[in-house]
């Protein structure tokens, strides 16, 4: 009788675990807004600079406090390799490249993105506090992927 009834309580442990589990992955997508970066069309790579806007990358305003920051990850760095953005501001990122398959994440945020040729990806973020927080490619991309990092500098 006793193991009928352990197996209940294990049973019950497991669906409490399994609802806990489903609870935080819905808090995480809904109530934080955390997500993965969207898909926001595609292009060829070949001619990733001479198509618009990533013949001319960089940081440029949108709106109030609102900003775009137009990157190209290539083999072995970051175009623009610095962008600088007021405290408060939201960042929307885009990106892509023409050559392999990079990583993008800024250290001290969610913002992590993969960049697959020919392929424009977007993420936002709002960076509230000042700083430095540095760009890494988190993708190994070749012999030089350890030298394949930026900065935002948040002021």
């Amino acid at each position: 009788m006793k193991v009928h009834t352990y197996e209940r309580a294990f049973l019950w442990l497991g669906a409490i675990v399994l609802v806990a589990c489903l609870v935080a992955l819905l808090y995480g997508s809904l109530g934080l807004d955390i997500h993965l970066p969207s898909r926001a069309g595609a292009i060829d790579p070949q001619q990733v600079a001479s198509t618009p806007p990533f013949d001319q990358p960089g940081v440029r305003q949108i709106g109030p406090n609102q900003y775009e920051a137009v990157m190209i990850g290539r083999i072995w760095s970051f175009t623009p390799a610095v962008i600088e953005v007021p405290a408060g501001a939201e960042v929307t990122f885009t990106l892509t490249t023409p050559d392999v398959i990079h990583g993008f994440h800024v250290e001290g945020t969610r913002v992590n993105m993969m960049l697959i040729p020919g392929q424009i990806t977007r993420n936002r973020y709002r960076f509230e506090r000042p700083g430095e927080y540095t760009i890494i490619c988190h993708e190994y991309c070749g012999v030089g992927h350890h030298t394949m990092y930026g900065k935002v500098i948040v002021k």
